[in-house]
């Protein structure tokens, strides 16, 4: 039965701690549900779990003689179904809007980079880390220009209202425009409230613009950049 040495130990998890960080860190600045602790305890947990499953038992003896068959993939197996959990309790949904789908995914790639790390395959579980990150942030900023070059109009239209102010009378507009809304989101801040709407507009985007700005509460109307 294989053992590690302190050292080996400490590396395997340290490294699974700067791993999930690094991955939590772009969710944490992005404020999304599941940050930079949640990624690093998530890593961190699957990196124990797999190094248990496959280094805690050198006082046992195993044979198919006796019975007792060892198989070190069955408690790092289970961290499939745990981390699937979490992702779940990270998806939430608000009105026609579904978020946290790439918080969940996170999660369950810093799950497998931890695993990776636990079972000592450093090479792996840095460049996934490293994909991870790539794909979310420049491959998003990336994607999304290139979505907004050939569908302009589908940008989202972001409409700010002063603190206290009430959606409604923006719904009612959107409404009357005879939008087809694809999603609905509402974001509070300190400042006030900020309504980000992805909608297609009958009448064109430039109406859609003129007649929201001159809603009374209504602070700014702008496409999302």
């Amino acid at each position: 039965m294989p053992e590690l040495t302190l050292a080996e130990l400490t590396l395997r998890i340290g490294l699974a701690a700067v791993l999930g960080a690094s991955v939590g860190l772009e969710r944490e600045l992005r404020e999304r549900e599941a940050g930079l602790r949640t990624h690093l305890l998530v890593a961190l947990g699957a990196a124990l779990f797999t190094i248990v499953s496959a280094y805690a038992w050198s006082g046992w003896s195993f044979s198919n003689k006796s019975g007792v068959v060892f198989d070190p993939t069955r408690i790092a197996a289970q961290i499939v179904t745990g981390v699937g959990f979490l992702g779940a309790g990270a998806i939430i949904r608000q009105g026609l809007t579904v978020r946290g789908l790439t918080t969940a995914a996170t999660l369950w790639a810093v799950a497998a980079i931890g695993m990776a790390v636990g079972a000592g395959y450093y090479a792996a579980a840095v460049l996934t880390t490293v994909v991870v990150i790539v794909s979310l942030w420049p491959l998003r900023i990336l994607a999304y220009r290139l979505f907004t070059r050939i569908r302009p109009e589908e940008r989202p239209l972001e409409i700010e209202l002063p603190s206290g102010a009430s959606a409604r009378e923006v719904l009612a507009a959107v409404e009357d425009l005879g939008a087809d809304v694809e999603s609905f989101q509402l974001e509070r801040s300190r400042d006030g409230l900020l309504v980000i709407l992805r909608a297609a507009f009958p009448e064109g985007p430039n109406e859609a613009l003129r007649r929201l700005s001159d809603l009374e509460d209504v602070r700014a109307v702008r496409w999302s950049s």
